[in-house]
C-alpha cells in the first residue's frame, strides 16, 4: 500500500493492511540508473575511440619517413636535400593546419573538422602512393601535414567536450597515447612492407575508420550550444549521458560557460606581449623551443638512417626497438603526470634526454676518431632509446599541458596559435637540417 493512501484515509481490506507502507523500489531505480550510466559510458567510449583514430593517423604520418627513407631514395632516386624536404614539409603543413584549425572547428563543427581532416589525409596518402617523383611525393606529404595539424587541435577538444567529468582526464590522455601507438605501428610495419604498402595501410586505415565511425557518434554538445542549435544540443547531450539521465544541470553549466566566454574580449596576437602575459608567453615559447631543439623530430623522422650511420648493417633492429619502447614508457608518463607534478617530471625528462643525446654524440665522436668502433652501434642505439624513453615520459606532453594551464581563457586561443607556430617552425628546422648534419 502506498503511503499516500493512508494519509488520504482510503478504506482498505484487512489483507491490504498487511502490505508494507512503502514499497521498496530502490532495486529497480538503481538498476535503471546503472543501465543508463553504462549506456552513457559506452557512448563516451565509442565517441572517443572514433576520435582517436585521428590521433593514430597523426602518429602514422609522423612515423612514415623513418623506416622508408632508404627505399624511397632508391626507388625515386632522391638526393639528401630532396628527402629532407619530403621528411620536413609535413611540419609546414601541420603548422598551417594547426593555426587554421580553431576557425574550421568553430565553423563546421568538431565532427565536420575531423571528417575534413581525414579526407585531406586520404588525398595526401594517395598522392604519396602514386608518386613517381619528388613533386607529387612532397605534395602528398604536405597534405597529410595539414590534416594532422587540424587533428592535433580538434581531437582533444572533442574528447574533452563529450566526456563525463569523472572520465574526462583518462579519456583525454588517450590522444597522446594513440599518437605514439600510430607512430610505433608505422615503425614496425615499415620494416616488413614496402613504402607504398605502408602508405595505403597505416595511412588510409585510420581515416576510413574515422569517417565510418562519425556516422554513429554525436556532435559535441558544447559546439551545438555555441552555434545556437538548442534542440540538437539537448539531443546530443542526452545521447551521451543516457536517455533517462537528468541533463538539466549540465546543460545549464554548458550554456553559462559559453555566455561567459562570449562576453570576454577577443584577444589578438599582439595582446600576448602586454606586461600581464609576457611571463606565461616566455614560459610556453621557451618550453617549445627546448622541446624541439632537443632533436626529437630529427631522430624520429630519420631513426633508421641514424642507426645505419652508426654502423648497424640494417636500421630495422634499432627501429623496432624504438617502436617497442615508446608505448610502455608513454603509459608510465601518463600515470606519473598527476602524481609527480609537472615540474619534477619535466626536470627528470630533460635530464634523460640530455643524457641520451650525450651517449649518441659520444658514439659518433668515437666513430669519427676511429676509436672503440665495436662499441659505436651499441652506444648509438642505446643513446637514442634513452632519449626517446625520457622524452616520452615528460618533455613530449608536458609543454602543451603547461601552456593550456597558465593562460587566462580569453587569451588562450591567441597563445595557442603562437605556441603552435613556434613548435612547428622548430620542428621544420630540425627535421630539414638533420640529414645534412648527420651526413
Amino acid at each position: 500500500m502506498a503511503i499516500t493512501d493512508i494519509e488520504n484515509g482510503d478504506n482498505k481490506s484487512p489483507e491490504d493492511l498487511k502490505e508494507p507502507f512503502i514499497v521498496n523500489t530502490s532495486k529497480n531505480v538503481n538498476s535503471s540508473q546503472e543501465t543508463d550510466q553504462n549506456g552513457s559510458i559506452k557512448m563516451a567510449l565509442l565517441s572517443t575511440a572514433v576520435a582517436v583514430c585521428g590521433s593514430t593517423e597523426f602518429g602514422a604520418c609522423v612515423g612514415f619517413s623513418a623506416p622508408t627513407q632508404l627505399a624511397i631514395c632508391k626507388d625515386l632516386n632522391l638526393s639528401v636535400a630532396e628527402f629532407s624536404l619530403f621528411g620536413s614539409i609535413i611540419t609546414i603543413g601541420a603548422m598551417i593546419g594547426a593555426v587554421t584549425s580553431g576557425r574550421i572547428a568553430d565553423t563546421v563543427g568538431r565532427k565536420g573538422s575531423m571528417a575534413l581532416s581525414a579526407v585531406i589525409c586520404i588525398a595526401g596518402w594517395l598522392a604519396i602512393f602514386m608518386a613517381m617523383g619528388s613533386v607529387l611525393l612532397d605534395t602528398g606529404r604536405f597534405f597529410t601535414g595539414y590534416g594532422i595539424g587540424i587533428f592535433s587541435f580538434v581531437v582533444p577538444v572533442y574528447i574533452a567536450e563529450i566526456s563525463p567529468k569523472e572520465l574526462r582526464g583518462g579519456l583525454t590522455t588517450l590522444n597522446q597515447f594513440m599518437i605514439v601507438t600510430g607512430s610505433s605501428i608505422s615503425f614496425l610495419l615499415g620494416t616488413v612492407v614496402s613504402w607504398r604498402t605502408l602508405a595505403i595501410t597505416t595511412g588510409l586505415a585510420p581515416c576510413i575508420l574515422l569517417i565510418a565511425g562519425l556516422f554513429f557518434i554525436p556532435e559535441s554538445p558544447r559546439w551545438l550550444a555555441k552555434v545556437g542549435r538548442k534542440v540538437e544540443f539537448e539531443n546530443s547531450l542526452r545521447k551521451l549521458r543516457g536517455e533517462k539521465a537528468n541533463i538539466t544541470a549540465e546543460a545549464k553549466e554548458i550554456q553559462e560557460t559559453i555566455l561567459t566566454l562570449q562576453s570576454l574580449p577577443k584577444a589578438r596576437l599582439l595582446d600576448l606581449f602586454e606586461p600581464a602575459y609576457i611571463k606565461p608567453v616566455i614560459i610556453s615559447v621557451g618550453l617549445m623551443i627546448c622541446q624541439q631543439s632537443g632533436g626529437i623530430n630529427g631522430i624520429g623522422f630519420y631513426a633508421s638512417e641514424t642507426f645505419i650511420f652508426a654502423g648497424l648493417k640494417s636500421g630495422k633492429s634499432g627501429t623496432i626497438a624504438y617502436a617497442l619502447i615508446q608505448i610502455p614508457i608513454t603509459i608510465v608518463g601518463m600515470v606519473l603526470l598527476d602524481k609527480s607534478g609537472r615540474r619534477v617530471l619535466l626536470l627528470v625528462s630533460s635530464f634523460g634526454t640530455c643524457l641520451g643525446c650525450f651517449i649518441t654524440g659520444t658514439a659518433f665522436f668515437f666513430k669519427g676518431q676511429g676509436i672503440l668502433l665495436e662499441w659505436v652501434p651499441f652506444l648509438a642505439v642505446s643513446g637514442v632509446l634513452v632519449f626517446i624513453a625520457f622524452f616520452s615520459v615528460g618533455m613530449g606532453a608536458i609543454p602543451w599541458l603547461i601552456m593550456s594551464e597558465i593562460f587566462p581563457l580569453h587569451i588562450k586561443g591567441a597563445a595557442g596559435s603562437l605556441v603552435c607556430i613556434v613548435n612547428w617552425l622548430g620542428a621544420w628546422v630540425v627535421s630539414y637540417s638533420f640529414n645534412f648534419l648527420i651526413n
